[in-house]
């Protein structure tokens, strides 16, 4: 019998702060894949000191970035990672051991996430569930421009510990995803035949504070709930307001 082997697969652009923890952090897989989408930095030479199946690419949206480094995997199974993610030596123990025993088709896992150097245990945030380790043959991607999913048609498991995200490194860093999730969302709504009225992006963006200060409990994380639940906001407000730029023909997102 063949024996099981993971491929670690994660899409790029810039990375030079995240890629190489990373990848350090999944070295042990039998493969690792990176397809980039025009980075500027060191990136790629840094993606390169832990393998040669690096792939460079035009930028398509999330869910079609993330299908085409499907694409290049060989492995019988796949765990799909974003750049500032970590797989802890306690999460690998879970991984091996949910590929060695195969009780499912895929396996979903915690997710904890750092906000600016404090690890968020409120605001919506935790235990955020995701779905990243799948049989190659049973699990694709949506074809999303953002918010992409696994799809995957059989049974899903859950492992124990978390996933590690370092998600916003600062405030700068915070700005830069508002503008790009933004962005990719109004243009994915403005696809879908999706609309938005004058009052639309005011009344989203308050809802979506008042959400995630107070019914997602980011009041228990204190200023950073505050802030976390300021950014929800904006980038609600944001990609509503570029929807309906989209619509009245003004711009594009």
């Amino acid at each position: 019998m063949m024996p099981t082997t993971l491929s670690v697969i994660l899409i790029t652009r810039n990375e030079a702060a995240n890629i190489r923890d990373c990848l350090a952090s999944v070295s042990w897989a039998d493969e690792l894949i990176v397809v980039d989408s025009g980075s500027t930095d060191e990136t790629l030479t840094m993606a390169r000191e832990f393998t040669d199946r690096v792939f460079s690419y035009d930028w398509p949206g999330f869910g079609p970035q993330k299908n085409r480094a499907l694409g290049y995997a060989t492995g019988e199974w796949v765990l799909s990672l974003d750049a500032d993610e970590r797989v802890t030596p306690e999460l690998r123990q879970d991984i091996e051991a949910a590929i060695r025993e195969g009780r499912c088709d895929g396996y979903r896992m915690p997710r904890l996430s750092q906000f600016c150097g404090k690890f968020v245990h409120y605001s919506g945030w935790y235990p955020d569930p995701v779905l990243r380790l799948f049989r190659r043959t049973q699990g694709r991607f949506s074809d999303s421009l953002v918010h992409e999913r696994v799809e995957l048609p059989g049974k899903a498991g859950m492992l124990e510990h978390p996933l590690l995200h370092y998600s916003y490194l600062s405030r700068q860093d915070v700005e830069r995803k508002v503008e790009h999730y933004s962005s990719a969302a109004a243009q994915q709504m403005f696809q879908n035949g999706r609309s938005a009225w004058p009052m639309t992006a005011p009344l989203r963006g308050a809802w979506a504070f008042v959400r995630t200060y107070l019914f997602k409990l980011g009041v228990l994380d204190g200023w950073t709930g505050w802030q976390i639940a300021a950014m929800n906001a904006r980038t609600t407000y944001l990609k509503y307001h570029k929807l309906a730029r989209l619509r009245s023909g003004q711009t594009s997102a």
